[in-house]
């Protein structure tokens, strides 16, 4: 390796890669903390900077300001998983989950320095989830993220723990973050009527300081009001933390105190945010994701104000029965309970209406005045929801949890981005009755030619000699034994003949391009295609299926099911056919990754997977085209042929010649220069295939 480089070279070469980052910082400090380094972790540094800035620029800005330290601790193998690990926590969780990945340096050290000391919290999730729901406010569901934090409806823990010498202490680390989670969400941390957090906050340009700064003195605040209402817990909470950092003792002071609010911790980070000291790390405190905090808190707030108000439109002479003017509701929310009485009459709501009122006094402290007019005269019925069934959203973004969810290979990194590509199996509403028939009709000579070459494929019966049984005399065997018998030898018992049918064990997987480009002649080849294919195979008897695919980014790849594998070719088969339209993009990857799952499941000795396709690999935005999704697709295709699946694709596009032999290799590939010749040539490249 050549001499080192020296900081004007590093800066020039980061000035190349981390010319987006929003903040337009020099690049000059982080070179002369790069000079140090000798050439070969240089140009380590570089290409991973790089790497995580084409992802998100700050990520790339934060991994070069921290490469010096991290290359104090890790070797090459562990510099590269530090960063994976931090580009994997974002496109997880975003940012800000990445960032404190990143900076958290000793706690990914002690995890791969301490293997056995690590706690997994898929081995504790069962028992953390009923640890939350016995605790008092709103319940909480549990997941695992990429640090620990909480959107005020989740709390996020990371995957593992090696922050404490043993896995018995870290299991009891996850129970005390779990706590301090549960108590921001319980205790006001968010703010009230009275505190807005979101303001409160924004007055600091350095809102990710500022937000580490409110997360430590949250945590003392907190730790005293759960010693006042659960002293078990809270003392196990001390046990594990140790003693408070010198630079909290002042705060432990003035915030540990049973009685003290988020205004006085908001009044403190005042006086820290003046200072330049930064905020120490506790193991025990979880960090805030505010942005996340205030969107979903804001929902929820819409929502179950909307279902109280529902709620009071049903009370007898309330919600406009009745002038308003003559009656009084009173609402009592002494004790943390909350009780409507109208004209001092309690009045009893159904229990989803008094949970959304609970949970907005958790929220604000108090129940808003809005959220007590009531919503109109009418029978109680819970909040409508956007999306739900019948809404113009629910027929074009009502995906809910995808059905699964898809790594994908990104070549710069070398790696997957996990869980990345959102899949969804999309029923097609049935086409046009007779298109098949029509079809069928209008080339009956051709498929009834097609037919007769494939039955031929089938083979005729075998028959095997000498065997010991069967339906016939095997008169060779039976002229060989009379031989022997008269020469004095032994003849032989194997006097038979015995048919056997020569089986076929092949699963074809069919993987058609829906997207945006078909449209129009390629979309009308295609059907047609498949029209042919299908009566083909049927003369075969192989077990086939036939999928659609097209999609709108890496959150919604949509796979379309024309024929499942344990369907029959029947009238609804042919609707579906005839229901195949020019969608959106192709993004390749995720549909063959989720067609090779699905292939891998058939009981077949041979698995083939067939794309018609009329273009490159393709998707909404700049990052999908090209080189990248080229890549994705090969490597997808590199994993089916590992599975034992074989692939071949038939594309129109005339420059696929271009591409097509990086992804499938020379000879797995035809190029077709008509769209006029795909149904005549796609099951005449099937029988080929499967000769």
């Amino acid at each position: 390796m050549s001499r080192k480089l020296f900081s004007d070279a590093l800066e020039q070469r980061l000035d190349e890669v981390l010319f987006a980052s929003p903040s337009h910082r020099s690049a000059k400090k982080l070179a002369d903390g790069l000079e140090q380094l000798d050439r070969a972790q240089q140009e380590r540094v570089l290409h991973w900077v790089g790497v995580a800035a084409q992802s998100y620029a700050e990520i790339g800005y934060l991994v070069a300001s921290l490469a010096p330290k991290a290359l104090e601790r890790l070797d090459a193998a562990g510099f590269e998983a530090w960063v994976l690990a931090g580009l994997d926590a974002y496109d997880r969780h975003g940012g800000q989950a990445a960032m404190a990945l990143l900076r958290d340096l000793d706690g990914f050290c002690a995890g791969r320095d301490h293997a056995d000391a690590t706690a997994r919290l898929d081995e504790s999730e069962a028992r953390l989830g009923r640890f939350l729901q016995g605790l008092s406010g709103r319940p909480l569901a549990l997941s695992a993220g990429a640090f620990a934090h909480t959107d005020s409806e989740t709390v996020f823990l990371p995957a593992q723990l090696a922050a404490l010498p043993s896995a018995a202490d870290n299991r009891r680390l996850y129970k005390a973050m779990a706590a301090l989670l549960w108590a921001q969400t319980r205790y006001g941390t968010f703010g009230s009527t009275a505190v807005d957090i979101g303001a409160a906050l924004s007055r600091w340009e350095d809102r990710e300081r500022a937000l580490r700064w409110f997360a430590a003195l949250e945590a003392i605040r907190l730790e005293a009001v759960i010693g006042a209402e659960l002293p078990g817990l809270s003392a196990e909470i001390a046990a594990l933390r140790g003693p408070w950092p010198e630079a909290l003792r002042e705060a432990v002071g003035r915030l540990g105190r049973h009685d003290a609010a988020v205004s006085h911790s908001l009044t403190f980070l005042a006086e820290c945010m003046a200072g330049e000291q930064e905020p120490p790390q506790l193991p025990h405190a979880g960090a805030i994701d505010l942005d996340a905090v205030l969107s979903v808190r804001a929902a929820r707030i819409a929502r179950d104000s909307e279902t109280v108000r529902r709620a009071l439109s049903t009370l007898k002479g309330f919600g406009g029965r009745q002038p308003s003017g003559e009656q009084t509701l009173a609402v009592n929310t002494e004790g943390g309970k909350v009780e409507f009485t109208l004209d001092g009459e309690v009045a009893a709501l159904p229990p989803e209406a008094q949970a959304a009122a609970q949970s907005l006094l958790q929220d604000l402290g108090e129940l808003p005045p809005e959220c007590l007019v009531p919503a109109g005269p009418g029978a109680w019925q819970p909040t409508h929801r956007e999306g739900s069934e019948g809404s113009v959203a629910d027929a074009l973004t009502r995906h809910r949890e995808p059905h699964r969810r898809y790594d994908e290979w990104d070549y710069r990194r070398r790696a997957y981005r996990r869980g990345w590509c959102h899949l969804f199996e999309v029923n097609l509403a049935p086409g046009d009755a007779d298109y098949v028939a029509k079809v069928s009709l209008r080339n009956t000579a051709l498929i009834n030619q097609i037919r007769r070459r494939f039955e031929m494929l089938r083979g005729e019966d075998r028959l095997l000699g000498r065997q010991p049984e069967g339906e016939e005399v095997d008169i060779d065997a039976l002229v060989d034994a009379a031989g022997d018998r008269a020469s004095g030898a032994e003849p032989s018992a194997r006097l038979f003949c015995r048919r056997i049918r020569n089986e076929r064990s092949l699963a074809a997987m069919f993987m058609v391009d829906m997207s945006g480009s078909t449209k129009g002649w390629v979309n009308d080849a295609e059907r047609e295609s498949l029209v042919m294919l299908c009566e083909a195979v049927e003369a075969l008897g192989d077990r086939y299926a036939i999928y659609g695919f097209s999609g709108w980014t890496r959150t919604r790849c949509d796979i379309y099911p024309v024929k499942r594998f344990d369907e029959p070719y029947d009238a609804a088969v042919r609707a579906r056919i005839a229901a195949i339209e020019a969608k959106d993009y192709t993004r390749m990857g995720v549909a063959i990754r989720h067609l090779t799952h699905l292939l891998e499941a058939q009981p077949a000795r041979h698995k083939l997977l067939v794309t018609l396709s009329d273009g490159r690999p393709d998707d909404f935005g700049d990052e999908y085209r090209g080189h990248y999704g080229i890549e994705d697709t090969r490597r997808a295709l590199q994993e089916a042929h590992e599975r034992g699946v074989r692939s071949y694709c038939v594309t129109i596009d005339r420059h696929g010649a271009d591409y097509l032999p990086r992804l499938y290799g020379p000879a797995r590939y035809t190029v077709l220069d008509d769209v006029k010749k795909l149904p005549l040539k796609v099951a005449d490249i099937y029988r080929r295939l499967t000769t």
